[in-house]
């Protein structure tokens, strides 16, 4: 049987898109950065004053609003990483509602007042939203992390001194890149491209970094959750590559503005970007099915203006590209599964016992991935336009006939591109639908996910009279199989995977190739490889068992979109 994907050539070298530094789009984005600040300013000052005529309400309501959440922010939850002078800065605003309320008689006055506190809350969001890019830091990175990588892989691969110090052991040997790497290579420099990845684990931003360099494009800017900025090895980086900060706290209007603004102006400016529609990791181990679309209809605003008012850098086009990231097992899948459980199941779920109770440090999670991962993948999924329709090698749009189109047209009223925000609102969502049928078509099926699936399967039906909170704390010796059986259920299901393969419906790793036995040994092995109670193992020669269900529950739900269950 021929191999279903093929993985690009291990220890190849691209050759960069922009070969200088000083001229990739994130570089001279942040060379203009006090202009970059004053311009999210101005536009989050527009889209506030629009929500407000649409809301039929006044900007002072959203002032007092997000000075009242800050306030509750500050007291409830503050972090070490927040700005010395935030009590002082709100007091202030407070103040300055109180005085302003002695002015509602004087209508000039008041808006005028009103406007200025806007004008300082919004520019004090975009600054500190804002980072940098420093080259330096740039070049230091891309040596120091392949490096590192390359020196966990080899000490994991149990080589001597030597051969670590040597790095005989290449990092694309362990996480491979596959999709259509050279489309993507030439779209970079003919349009914008939106990076749109799966979220399963906090290595991912360093996967993708790391593969975005091997690939030989220009940094990509996205944004990283505040709470990474207290540490202070972490922050030195992210301050100085084109990281934007992420305030998950700050739900108050004017903070969300600000930072659609932010991603509106940096697409505009042709910066390649990044960011998670997910919005954070999946804590139920199922390719995200729903996603946030805040941002992505940023994509759509900054196209339409591309189209009205035509940039300069000749990167008018914006691109998006799902990206689906695979691991064999995940680090913090405990915690995740655990909070899931809490989440949906409420008192029907308690905890019996938490074997990630202590927190790691950000070197030692680093550590662990890459000293006991053995595979992850990243596939890059077909560029499509901010519509979802296919584009081809030089940018342009095809529809589901396969005719080339126009997407300004989309945005046309009567022959004129015109801002009308609920037929944006609309090609967002479908545009949202689309990603999430390609994060499915793109996923690559490993051998660890299989036996998960399969193996959890099997032992729901041995128990069809038990909702999923009693099956999670059934005793150990319920959760054995023959493997007889095991294999038989393992067979059927190969057999539905590569017909959906063949169909273009889900992808399948190198290893699958293999026959049943192998498949089921090579998942078995790489199935929680870290985790000190395996979700799946040998028992005997005739049996296996789930050491620990709730984790083969968490790697059993990455393929419980494929509709497999009728085949085990």
């Amino acid at each position: 049987m021929e191999p279903v994907n093929h993985y690009i050539q291990e220890g190849i070298l691209y050759k960069p898109v922009i070969p200088n530094i000083q001229d990739w789009p994130i570089n001279l984005f942040f060379r203009n950065k006090k202009r970059i600040v004053k311009d999210v300013t101005s536009e989050a000052i527009a889209q506030l004053h629009s929500q407000a005529q649409q809301e039929g309400i006044v900007i002072q309501d959203y002032i007092a609003r997000t000075m009242y959440l800050e306030r509750i922010r500050m007291t409830e939850d503050p972090w070490k990483v927040d700005p010395k002078d935030e009590p002082k800065f709100w007091g202030s605003i407070k103040q300055g509602l109180v005085k302003n309320e002695q002015l509602e008689g004087d209508v000039e006055a008041f808006t005028k007042t009103n406007e200025k506190m806007l004008e300082r809350i919004v520019n004090r969001y975009a600054s500190e939203i804002s980072s940098n890019f420093k080259p330096s830091s740039y070049h230091f990175a891309k040596r120091f992390l392949p490096f590192m990588f390359s020196t966990l892989l080899n000490a994991s691969a149990g080589k001597t001194f030597m051969s670590i110090i040597n790095h005989r052991l290449q990092l694309q040997e362990k996480v491979h890149l596959l999709g259509e790497i050279e489309a993507m290579r030439n779209l970079a420099s003919k349009g914008t491209i939106i990076l749109v990845p799966t979220h399963t684990s906090n290595m991912d931003s360093i996967l993708i970094a790391w593969g975005i360099h091997a690939l030989g494009l220009p940094a990509f800017i996205y944004g990283a959750g505040l709470n990474l900025y207290n540490h202070k090895i972490v922050s030195y980086f992210l301050t100085r590559l084109g990281a934007y900060k992420l305030d998950r706290r700050k739900r108050n209007p004017i903070y969300r503005a600000t930072l659609d603004a932010y991603s509106t102006v940096a697409i505009q400016e042709g910066v390649h970007g990044l960011f998670y529609p997910g919005g954070t990791r999946s804590r139920s181990g199922v390719l995200e099915d729903r996603i946030k679309l805040g941002l992505l209809q940023t994509a759509i605003e900054a196209q339409r203006r591309n189209f009205m008012y035509p940039p300069s850098h000749k990167r008018g086009k914006i691109f998006i590209i799902p990206l689906v990231i695979s691991y064999h097992f995940v680090l913090e899948a405990a915690s995740l599964i655990k909070q899931h459980l809490k989440r949906t199941g409420q008192e029907q779920y308690y905890i019996i016992n938490d074997e990630f109770g202590n927190t790691r440090k950000f070197l030692e999670f680093v550590w662990n991935t890459f000293s006991a991962s053995s595979e992850i993948a990243l596939s890059f999924g077909r560029a499509m336009d901010i519509f979802g329709n296919f584009v081809g090698e030089d940018g342009q749009s095809f529809d589901s006939q396969g005719r080339e189109i126009d997407i300004a047209d989309y945005f046309k009223s009567g022959g004129v591109i015109t801002d009308d925000k609920q037929r944006d609102k609309e090609y967002t969502r479908l545009l949202g639908e689309k990603i999430v049928e390609r994060y499915r078509i793109e996923n690559i099926v490993f051998s660890s996910h299989l036996v998960a699936f399969v193996a959890f399967e099997l032992i729901t039906r041995k128990f069809p009279d038990l909702d999923l909170y009693s099956l999670l704390r059934i005793q150990e010796e319920e959760k054995i199989l023959p493997l007889e059986e095991f294999e038989l259920s393992m067979e059927r299901v190969v057999a539905q995977l590569f017909k959906l393969a063949d169909a273009g419906k889900v992808k399948l790793a190198n290893h699958m190739i293999n026959d049943v036995n192998t498949i089921i040994e090579h998942g078995v092995k790489n199935l929680g490889l870290y985790h000190a109670k395996r979700p799946l193992t040998f028992k005997d020669e005739h049996h296996v068992v789930s050491e620990n269900i709730t984790l083969l529950y968490y790697y059993h739900n990455r393929l419980i979109d494929y509709n497999l269950g009728p085949f085990v």
